[in-house]
């Protein structure tokens, strides 16, 4: 059974408040599985962090937020090897390039041509 291990992912998750916790997860786990079990397991020392609901949970892998159907598998995240993700609470996942699209706003960047 010490074998487990080397199939799982070791995934270490960080809080806003830089609370840091170690969960095991099999390639196969989605984020929604993640947070689903984080919820149900919630570290003693995260209480002033705990949220309502798993749903609310997101996590962020490499600066992107991840899609509650994504598998660690699909990530090719290494097996028996630590992992580092941010948890946080957030009702909705933002739209994809919305920042973008608020920065050509503000700088009034246009893409139009001038023929001379």
């Amino acid at each position: 059974m010490a074998s487990t291990s080397v199939d799982k992912i070791n995934l270490r998750l960080i809080l806003v408040s830089g609370k840091t916790q170690e969960f095991m997860f099999s390639p196969n786990d989605s984020a929604a599985d993640i947070a689903k079990y984080v919820y149900e397991n919630w570290p003693m020392d995260w209480d002033e962090e705990q949220v309502s609901s798993p749903s609310i949970l997101r996590l962020i892998y490499q600066g992107r937020f991840l899609h509650g159907n994504v598998t660690l598998g699909a990530l090719k995240l290494p097996p028996g090897r630590m992992t580092v993700m941010h948890l946080v609470a957030r009702e909705t996942l933002p739209e994809p390039n919305s920042q973008g699209q608020r920065n050509r706003e503000k700088t009034g960047e246009s893409n139009c041509c001038m023929i001379l």
